[in-house]
């Protein structure tokens, strides 16, 4: 986003004092003031400025409205109104609610296929929700959710899988913890070996 810089040059003559603090309150109200410029000046019967400490609730807007943009920063997202033919690479969480014939792909991602998402290509990520349709395979190294009304048509390989009831899931599954969880599974029970003793 460019920013924009305003400046204002008023000519006027004002003899009475009473008349000129109205009309400085007045272009203080209707002119915005740059953010972190400093205190704001007010001038006094006499003619004498004196500065005036910055408003409170001024410094609150502001420091909401940045605590918001970085929270949206590690956000992307695409609208159901996006058609793509090619491949998505993205970090973070990345929600996808168009269509794509194509790939997604991320080494640390979470990807949101949403309700009116339709991917028709490879998905790898770090972790899947799918409420929409894919039609090809996904490899997460984490977590793959299938939620009520999606459809997956495809192979899925993922350490934890997760299918809500309603959702179509067609394809071949392997499900296979991390090497950290075997770990951990191995020390609290052994798996019992299945098969003929020789």
């Amino acid at each position: 986003m460019a920013a924009v810089s305003q400046q204002y040059s008023l000519a006027f003559s004002v003899d009475n004092p009473i008349d000129k603090s109205i009309v400085a309150t007045v272009l203080k109200k209707f002119i915005p003031q740059k953010p972190g410029s400093g205190p704001i000046s007010e001038e006094t019967e006499s003619g004498e400025t004196t500065p005036q400490p910055p408003k409170a609730a001024e410094s609150k807007n502001q420091t909401s409205q940045n605590s918001v943009m970085a929270d949206q920063s590690n956000k992307n997202s695409l609208a159901n109104d996006v058609e793509i033919k090619g491949s998505i690479k993205f970090a973070n969480e990345f929600t996808f609610d168009g269509k794509l014939e194509g790939e997604i792909t991320s080494n640390d991602g979470i990807l949101t296929v949403g309700e009116s998402g339709d991917v028709h290509g490879e998905v790898k990520a770090k972790s899947v929700i799918v409420m929409g349709k894919v039609h090809g395979n996904i490899t997460v190294n984490e977590r793959c959710e299938l939620r009520a009304r999606s459809q997956l048509i495809g192979d899925l390989r993922a350490a934890r899988l997760i299918i809500e009831e309603g959702a179509t899931f067609v394809g071949k599954s392997e499900v296979s913890p991390n090497k950290g969880m075997l770990k951990e599974l191995g020390a609290k029970e052994k798996p019992q070996e299945v098969g003929a003793p020789r």
